[in-house]
This record gives C-alpha cells, sequence and structure tokens, in this order.
C-alpha cells in the first residue's frame, strides 16, 4: 500500500484522521505534513513518518509529495489567501504523480445562497480538484459539534443560548466522529471520485441543544433567538474581533436558513454505528456528568 499523507496534521482534525488511519495501516504508510516537527512529536512516536510543509511554500509541497500515493487536503481555515494554498497543494500532488487527493470540505445545501462567504471557498477548492484531473474524494464534513463550545462558551448553563438562528436545525456530528471516518475511507475504500455528506442521523435546533444541556446538567438552559443587530452589538461588548462576531452571525444566519440541515446515511454506514448523538457529544464537550 503506497503512503497517505495527512496535511494539517497536528490540528484536532487531522489528529483524528490520523489516529484513526493507524488502527487499520502500519504507522511508515502514513506521513504527517507539519510545519513545525516539535508538535508533531507525538505522531513521531507512534512511528509516522513527519515531513515539513507550508501551504505557502511551493518548494516544500513539492518535497513532501515524493513517493505519496494518497493526500488528505484538510482546509487552511481562515487565511486571506486560502483557495490559493488549496491550490498549491492539488497542484503538487499532480506534479508529484499523486494517485488521490482527498480534500475535507462542507457539508452545505446551497453553495449559491450561503450567509457565511468564507465557505464558498470550499466549493471553489472542489471545482478546482475536479478539473485537475486527479482522482478524488471529497469529505462534506456538517458544522463541528464540538464549535458549541465556541459559539456558546464555557458559561452557558448560566447564561442561557442568545443566538440569531431561529428556529433553524442542523445535523451537527462530533469531529472526532467525522476523522475516524475519514481514515477508514483513506485506508479502505477506492478513490473513485466520490462525495461524501458526513452529518448526523437528525437535526437538531437550538431549543433541542438547551433541552439537551439542561438534562444533562440539572439546570434550566434556555434558548432565546436574538435579532442579528443585538448579537453583534453583544459580540463586541465581550471584545469579540469584527471578523470573529460576523463570521459567527454568518454560522447562525445559514443555520436559521437551512443550510447546515442536511441528513447523510454516509457517517453511520462508514463507522458501522451511529455518529454521537446531541445529547452524548455535549456531554462530553461539556464535562456533563448529571445523566444521559
Amino acid at each position: 500500500m503506497e503512503k497517505i499523507l495527512i496535511t494539517g496534521a497536528t490540528g484536532n482534525l487531522g489528529r483524528a484522521v490520523i489516529e484513526s488511519l493507524l488502527k487499520t495501516i502500519p504507522a511508515n504508510q502514513v506521513v504527517a505534513l507539519t510545519r513545525d516537527e516539535n508538535k508533531a512529536a507525538d505522531l513521531k512516536e507512534k512511528g509516522v513518518e513527519l515531513r515539513l510543509g507550508d501551504y505557502d511554500d511551493i518548494a516544500s509541497l513539492h518535497n513532501a509529495m515524493a513517493g505519496i500515493g494518497k493526500v488528505l487536503l484538510i482546509s487552511g481555515g481562515r487565511a486571506q489567501n486560502g483557495l490559493e494554498q488549496h491550490q498549491n497543494v492539488v497542484d503538487a500532488a499532480k506534479k508529484a504523480g499523486v494517485k488521490c487527493i482527498a480534500y475535507t470540505g462542507r457539508c452545505l445545501k446551497d453553495r449559491n445562497t450561503l450567509a457565511n462567504q468564507l465557505m464558498k471557498r470550499h466549493f471553489e477548492t472542489e471545482d478546482y480538484i475536479k478539473n485537475s484531473g486527479l482522482n478524488y474524494i471529497l469529505f462534506r464534513n456538517i458544522l463541528y459539534m464540538d464549535a458549541m463550545v465556541l459559539l456558546l462558551g464555557k458559561d452557558v448553563l448560566d447564561t442561557g443560548i442568545n443566538q440569531p438562528a431561529g428556529d433553524g436545525m442542523a445535523s451537527y456530528a462530533l469531529r472526532s466522529d467525522m476523522g475516524e471516518a475519514i481514515g477508514n475511507v483513506l485506508a479502505n475504500y477506492d478513490c473513485d471520485n466520490r462525495i461524501y455528506d458526513f452529518t448526523n442521523s437528525e437535526t437538531y435546533s437550538f431549543y433541542d441543544v438547551a433541552a439537551a444541556l439542561s438534562e444533562l446538567s440539572g439546570k434550566s438552559v434556555i434558548y432565546m433567538p436574538v435579532d442579528p443587530d443585538v448579537f453583534l452589538q453583544v459580540a463586541m461588548e465581550r471584545g469579540l474581533p469584527d471578523f470573529v462576531a460576523n463570521m459567527s452571525l454568518g454560522f447562525m444566519t445559514d443555520i436559521k436558513n437551512g443550510q447546515e440541515s442536511k441528513v447523510s446515511k454516509d457517517l453511520e454506514i462508514i463507522l458501522g454505528r451511529k455518529p454521537a448523538s446531541l445529547k452524548e457529544g455535549l456531554k462530553i464537550l461539556f464535562n456533563l456528568q448529571y445523566s444521559i
């Protein structure tokens, strides 16, 4: 089996994917792309090969691709030149003769009506991959349930939920479940130009989130939908940078508009079990032990 290169290897998703791969294939077939070897020391101890590389450093990407059969491109996040960074990785993979490229995008209903404009980059990257001539696998991940801690705040049990998401539903899933599934596909499935929609088995509103947190904590957690202007004002009062506040508003607006409400069986099928439910996930994320 040829080596699999994981970019963004020291991030949360990258580590989850590598952990999944190591359960299936030998460590010497897993390669981690990192900008800092020190941050990946634990991976090296497990037998994973480290290669230095940066999405902005084309030469480093070319060197990192040597002898690689399959590449997982994990999105570079919020960088202004994020699309160009992704294109650099795709170009390097093609030049090196890599047989398959996989990408972690987003599972959203309609790319043309997104409020969060940053998300369009995922679809533009997919377009570039499709046009590259490489065989590909596209992982479209729903919004991580893990984002609840950031979006709602650690004090949510006391403050309640105040978000501009209306009655919107989302099929949140744990990042660890998605990482496990991505690893399973990379290790065991063909690179057949397939798109996987990784979502939970059902959708949840913030009323459901509030009810789950209430049951898990023994406290009364209330969800109160708020207007976007009120949300932004409170965010600024909390000291959030404008970019972060507006990006959070974009996520919430897309939830309100049903962008995150797609449901697919793909994640359940690849895991061989149901993904963690909302209540199971929140119990882990907020370290709640009251009940389940």
